[in-house]
């Protein structure tokens, strides 16, 4: 009796905090619907202020230039997270101690701190160069990359080190050359951790507002920050039907991420069974 009661005070702890996290974006969600402009009555349902967002050029202009700099952001993480992945897997236990524990230090590390000294350090290059403005899409995607490294990092150091490294010696003794064995042996292995950090890096980008804010300037405004200014004045459902593409296209990302991992575990355990079966 005590361990159903206990089970049911435990699921309905975990019903309250779903609820807490999630019953506001299921009403901003279904208020993107209302046919009104009420905040508080729902008076119909209309796909009207999605046509409306979609003819917003403001929007759409913020739009473009977010999914751009997502792209391009995630594009570089990963190819440098790639590489120093590499470059930390092949260090001493100690010295990859030390590198890791630096490069998890933006991932821990407040948004709000990352944005204003990579501003501070913009700023202060800027005037060493003579730049009048030194806050432009430039500095963004500098800063983007920045905090997008140590995502990848993260996702792509676990497969990295699941492979055996006596492959990349095969291939070699084989007749590779070592360019030939990255792209042949090491590059397949950590496939799924490539693509999972690429994905993971893109969401980042693409969700960010306190690092966009500081580092943007007044040259570029991503999706975040428009939508920051559009709430200071009456706030529009045009801000609910934006807000539920974003989440809906957050979610996807994050569940192809989850599908990617699953199945690479599933590829992974695959030959261990059939080794046991055999």
């Amino acid at each position: 009796m005590a361990k159903k009661h206990s089970a049911l005070l435990m699921r309905t702890y975990v019903i309250l905090v779903f609820c807490f996290m999630y019953l506001p974006i299921a009403v901003m969600i279904a208020f993107s619907f209302n046919e009104s402009k009420s905040r508080s009555n729902f008076t119909g349902f209309t796909l009207g202020w999605y046509k409306s967002l979609f003819h917003n050029e403001m929007i759409l202009s913020a739009l473009g230039l977010s999914l751009v700099l997502a792209l391009v952001s995630s594009v570089i993480a990963t190819v440098l997270g790639t590489l120093a992945t590499i470059g930390i897997n092949s260090m001493s236990r100690k010295s990859q101690l030390i590198v890791n524990n630096i490069s998890y230090v933006p991932v821990v590390n407040p948004e709000i701190i990352t944005g204003i000294s990579l501003m501070l350090m913009f700023v202060f290059v800027g005037q060493m160069m003579g730049l009048s403005t030194s806050l432009n899409f430039g500095t963004i995607l500098i800063a983007h990359v920045t905090f997008c490294l140590p995502f990848v990092i993260l996702q792509v150091l676990p497969k990295l080190r699941q492979m055996d490294n006596n492959l990349v010696d095969a291939a070699q003794d084989l007749g590779c050359t070592w360019m030939q064995a990255f792209w042949k042996v090491i590059i397949p292995e950590i496939k799924p951790g490539i693509v999972s950090g690429a994905l993971t890096a893109f969401t980042m980008s693409v969700d960010d507002f306190i690092i966009s804010y500081f580092t943007a300037g007044t040259s570029a405004s991503t999706l975040a920050m428009t939508i920051y200014g559009m709430t200071k004045k009456r706030v529009s459902p045009e801000i609910n039907a934006v807000s539920t593409l974003l989440f809906v296209t957050v979610i996807i990302l994050l569940a192809i991420i989850n599908l990617r991992e699953n199945l690479s575990l599933i590829h992974i355990s695959e030959p261990t069974r059939r080794s046991y079966i055999s």
